[in-house]
């Protein structure tokens, strides 16, 4: 990561910048269950957890989207479905947690880590609209055609 660039799109955790200025990254992350708010009820990440207001998913990062460039991202068409408020009297506090991009065939990703929660008998709703997604692209795209996962433009 270059640490020195005009755009730091994503950037150090303001909990975390003294530890890695520091060099005492063992074991320092943010870890553990986090509540993540789903802004969007339109969005499919909140189809996908069954329109509930918050879910909690596990975390360990020590870094987060840059919140200065947000307008920018929204005004090209990236939703931020997800975020851990602190303090809903400081918005700009809260941490981007899902994005996805609104009519895309699946375009979904989260600073979480959903294989915390899944197992093969129980897949992560996130887990379970991904594979859902591929399997009605290659429906559409025909069995007897290769799925080409490149050609999963923006489109749809």
């Amino acid at each position: 990561m270059n640490e020195k660039t005009p755009h730091p799109l994503i950037v150090v955790m303001d909990s975390q910048r003294e530890i890695v200025a520091a060099g005492a990254l063992g074991g320092t992350m943010r870890l553990g269950s986090y509540p993540c708010t789903l802004t969007k009820k339109s969005s499919r990440t909140s189809k996908l957890y069954g329109g509930v207001d918050v879910v909690h998913e596990r975390h360990r990062h020590r870094y987060e989207f840059n919140n200065a460039y947000r307008a920018q991202f929204e005004a090209a068409g990236m939703q931020f479905t997800g975020l851990y408020i602190p303090d809903p009297d400081r918005p700009e506090s809260s941490l981007v947690e899902i994005i996805e991009l609104k009519g895309h065939p699946f375009f979904i990703a989260t600073q979480a880590h959903p294989e915390f929660k899944s197992s093969p008998v129980d897949p992560h709703p996130l887990f379970r609209g991904f594979l859902g997604a591929a399997y009605k692209h290659r429906t559409k795209v025909g069995s007897d055609t290769e799925l080409n996962l490149t050609a999963v433009g923006a489109e749809g």
